[in-house]
């Protein structure tokens, strides 16, 4: 004990120790720590949360939780992709769809971190904005009494000068400059004080203001909006309802009849493509769906859609996703009645525009009948003998047909993709596993089905008068496009919040803040001056605005 107490003394007398310092010996009580508690606890949550570093952390979070939106197919912008992604991954495809990865945007995770996102940014914003204003109301300091220990100082004397009509002048030049300037004057001299620069700050929340904006138009904007995806072929009209969608995704707040009543056209789709003995032949140039809108009114207007140049209609942004051939394929029973007759869409597997395509045929006949096929604009024998297109253009069209008949599996009820065919409870009556051949078919050409069931028909639809090329087949088979219909109102908003952000960051990061004075004193005959200046950050430029302001100055001075 009598070693402790010395130390102690000892310690105490060392001039180098604070006069608080405790040494912690062991011997001696231990140091209270104060307790938090459940508020105190709450408060610094708080604390972290609305801090600048973590608003930071969970934006680039967000960035970065975007990322399986781009690689996933999404329900609401794809949903065909997602059901293509569950065919060819069985296996995945629950484990994916769990972790929400097909409804990235609207996922609970997804949503939490932009929630997070958003308080942190809001509780940024608050008490700074509170402390911005605060300071614009506030006059500029006073001047120091010592400004020679500014590391950014200049001293100059003028001879027969007169000390206050010297700062009248430096504060006519500061105000030309823009610095707010506020005088004081006393105990033998006169000075003026001047600060610029709080744009910057108010930049800066500019920014991130407009940044909450954003997260606010678009999470409120996406439950307003609504995005549909259609199928139209050349001569048909579509109805802006929803069931003549066939994938619609709209948010919680859109009634079912909020949809703009118009209908929709296509009058001709449009494509060009590299003529064959040049570069990139076979490759599509522009994509034109001329389209007629019709209001309830019976007024029409003509529009086109084309990629990337949507049309607007009534709010509406139409866009063009896709295009192919829609092939009119007849079907006809024993007694040659017409049973099934349609333009049906088949869809492209490359950019020869080789497609597959499905008809379901379950009334009319004995039994019913599923048709799988391939249409190739320009059929040409790979080596293997193979069947492929070699152009995407009709120059020697051919549709080849599987045949099967037996449940078509729709009877129960059972929602059934249009573009597939469940074969498993079918017979194959024409095709490899058969024993005829699979039905392969020009336009304007009939085949008759195995077993004397009926015929199969691919009809030549070549308008009277069409241009033709030289084989005749330029517009022997129809075109369809797959459109989608997006309306969204917070576009406008996000695109003003979009501008406000730029343009606070650039006045951000390009307007100096900054604090100048000036200083006279009678000196014998003339008058000391002294500038000096201090900027608050980064400004290399602060050396020469104040040396800039001391030549004006004395010019006005001497003038």
């Amino acid at each position: 004990m009598s070693n402790s107490r010395s130390d102690q003394a000892e310690n105490a007398t060392d001039p180098r120790r604070p006069a608080d310092h405790v040494d912690g010996d062991g011997g001696g009580a231990d140091v209270a720590q104060p307790r938090l508690g459940f508020v105190g606890w709450l408060r610094w949550g708080w604390r972290q949360l609305t801090s600048m570093r973590t608003a930071i952390v969970l934006l680039l979070l967000l960035a970065v939780a975007a990322i399986p939106g781009s690689i996933f197919p999404q329900r609401m912008a794809n949903p065909n992709g997602v059901t293509q992604w569950e065919s060819d991954n069985p296996d995945l495809f629950p484990i994916v769809d769990a972790l929400q990865l097909f409804d990235v945007y609207q996922s609970v995770w997804f949503s939490a971190i932009y929630l997070l996102l958003f308080v942190s940014l809001v509780g940024c914003i608050l008490p700074r904005t509170k402390h911005h204003i605060k300071a614009l109301r506030q006059r500029p300091p006073r001047t120091p009494a010592r400004l020679n220990r500014l590391s950014d100082f200049r001293q100059e004397h003028v001879e027969a000068a007169d000390a206050e009509a010297a700062i009248d002048r430096a504060t006519q030049r500061l105000k030309k400059s823009g610095y707010r300037v506020e005088r004081y004057d006393g105990r033998g001299s006169f000075s003026v004080s001047a600060e610029r620069g709080y744009l910057r700050e108010t930049g800066n929340l500019v920014f991130h203001a407009a940044l909450v904006g954003i997260l606010v138009a678009v999470g409120l904007g996406g439950q307003f909006a609504y995005t549909g995806q259609s199928v139209i072929t050349e001569g048909t009209t579509f109805v802006n309802s929803l069931i003549n969608y066939s994938s619609m995704n709209k948010g919680r707040f859109v009634a079912d009849d909020a949809l703009a009543p118009y209908s929709m056209t296509l009058d001709s789709f449009d494509v060009s493509y590299v003529p064959y003995g040049q570069n990139g032949a076979g490759q599509a140039g522009d994509f034109s769906a001329n389209v007629t809108i019709r209001e309830p009114d019976g007024s029409e207007q003509e529009g086109a859609v084309r990629v990337n140049h949507p049309l607007r209609v009534h709010g509406d942004a139409v866009y063009l996703l896709g295009n192919g051939y829609a092939p009119t394929i007849t079907v006809r029973n024993a007694d040659g009645d017409v049973v099934f007759r349609d333009d049906v869409p088949f869809l492209p597997q490359d950019d020869n525009l080789t497609s597959t395509g499905v008809v379901k045929v379950p009334d009319g006949l004995e039994e019913q009948l599923g048709l799988v096929g391939f249409f190739y604009p320009t059929q040409a024998e790979l080596e293997s003998g193979a069947m492929t297109s070699a152009y995407a253009d009709l120059y020697n069209p051919v549709l080849s047909l599987r045949a099967y008949v037996g449940d078509l599996g729709i009877d129960d009820g059972t929602p059934r993709s249009v573009y597939t065919l469940d074969t498993s409870e079918m017979e194959e009556i024409a095709g490899p596993d058969s024993e005829t051949e699979s039905i392969e078919l020009a336009p304007g050409e009939t085949v008759e089905l195995p077993g004397g069931r009926g015929s199969v028909t691919f009809e030549d639809e070549t308008p009277e008068g069409a241009d033709v090329n030289e084989i005749g087949y330029t517009e022997s088979v129809k075109r369809f496009v797959s459109l989608q219909v997006h309306h969204d109102a917070s576009t406008t908003w996000v695109l003003v919040f979009a501008i406000l952000i730029v343009a606070g960051l650039i006045t951000a990061l390009l307007v100096p803040r900054r604090r100048l004075w000036v200083k006279a004193t009678p000196d014998g005959d003339g008058i000391r001056i002294e500038y000096a200046g201090l900027a608050r950050g980064e400004d290399p430029a602060i050396r020469r605005a104040v040396d800039d302001l001391a030549d004006d100055h004395l010019r006005d001075l001497r003038a």
